[in-house]
């Protein structure tokens, strides 16, 4: 297969020369060889790239989630890189005055919560408002592009984890999606797609000939990713969900928490594609730094059968459950909880307190008809 980057470099570079560019990427930028895409860039001669910019982790993935990444110069190539997961999370025209062509090249990992589509909206509107092309090289969907979980955002949970009513899995590639912004939530912009070519939908990454590179410290592996529409919840209860181990999304617990029993109440669920292993861990930062943590790891036996929103939202219920005075949902300062904002509703949480999970996620079948009608014009795989 060819990733769109490949195709760009061996075609479509060629309707931009002449322009000056700026390119969005990371280390996850990278072709087939691991060469990385700024590499290619600075060296080709048709090609004039003036700028970078940053999202969340940095042009090289050195800051941690959550940090803000700050403007530099790269100290390889002396290019100027902006941060575009910093005060401001969207292009301003200072950015972007010396440019022409925005390119867009970064590996996402088919959840939602990650912020590299909504990057990438904030990017095509600015280059809508001050007349700049913008050019997608696609990707391949890590987790495939066939499988949809979870719910919609609602408008009054709308953030940087869940900008647009779209689900947990969205089952999309970064091309497919910037089509989508365009027809579905009106971001204008003279957009150009560079899709792949010899990729199919029911592909997984580690199906493909590619490379894995992490897109960030926490992004280990494909079956991570793989569980991850659901484990990310737990980011928003004081359970670890192994931030800090070399098992990120993977492990989840706490000090306060049986991993023995836990395991065998888990396995009892009988969740398609999943088994619970009683685990100990010590995260190294975040929650419950330093301490012992009892708890479980998800070891995913069947992908094609795995719903990873169910077990997600299950594991915190039966959790919630079992420990009902150690466990809770955590608050921002504001008073907010930032579980409702990763939920992309309040109605999660209130179901998990009142034991009637099952009901909010049969509810969530129809959600995701919708979703799949919704999204269907803008596929560019079979």
């Amino acid at each position: 297969m060819k990733l769109g980057l490949d195709l760009f470099l061996e075609e479509n570079y060629k309707q931009f020369i002449g322009k000056r560019i700026g390119l969005v990427t990371n280390m996850t930028g990278v072709n087939k060889h691991l060469t990385p895409a700024i590499d290619l860039f600075v060296q080709h001669p048709d090609i004039q790239i003036v700028a970078l910019y940053a999202p969340e982790h940095g042009i090289r993935g050195d800051v941690r989630e959550g940090d803000q990444v700050d403007s530099t110069i790269d100290p390889i190539t002396n290019l100027p890189v902006y941060s575009l997961y910093g005060t401001s999370k969207k292009p301003t025209e200072e950015m972007l005055h010396h440019v022409d062509v925005m390119v867009f090249d970064l590996q996402d990992i088919g959840s939602r919560y990650y912020t590299f589509i909504y990057t990438m909206a904030y990017v095509m509107e600015a280059c809508g408002e001050y007349g700049k092309e913008f050019v997608v090289l696609d990707r391949p969907n890590p987790i495939s592009g066939m499988k949809m979980e979870g719910n919609l955002v609602e408008d009054d949970a709308r953030s940087f984890v869940g900008l647009y009513p779209i689900p947990n899995r969205h089952g999309m590639t970064v091309g497919e999606i910037a089509q989508f912004y365009q027809g579905e939530i009106g971001i204008t912009c003279d957009l150009v797609i560079v899709p792949m070519s010899g990729w199919n939908r029911n592909q997984y990454f580690n199906d493909t000939d590619l490379f894995w590179v992490s897109p960030s410290p926490n992004t280990t592996n494909i079956d991570m990713c793989t569980l991850y529409p659901g484990t990310c919840l737990i980011e928003g209860t004081n359970l670890s969900e192994g931030r800090g181990t070399t098992r990120p999304f993977e492990y989840v617990g706490a000090p306060f928490v049986d991993g023995y029993r836990l395991a065998q109440r888990f396995n009892a669920l009988n969740m398609p594609g999943v088994l619970a292993r009683p685990t100990s861990f010590i995260p190294t930062y975040q929650k419950y730094e330093g301490k012992i943590c009892g708890g479980i790891q998800l070891h995913v036996v069947d992908r094609n059968k795995l719903n990873s929103f169910e077990v997600g939202v299950l594991l915190i219920e039966l959790i919630a459950n079992m420990y009902p005075n150690d466990f809770s949902f955590l608050k921002h300062e504001n008073g907010k909880y930032f579980f409702d904002l990763l939920a992309g509703t309040k109605k999660l949480r209130d179901s998990i307190i009142n034991g009637k999970s099952n009901d909010f996620l049969s509810r969530c079948d129809e959600e995701l008809e919708r979703f799949k009608n919704q999204r269907k014009p803008y596929l560019l795989y079979n």
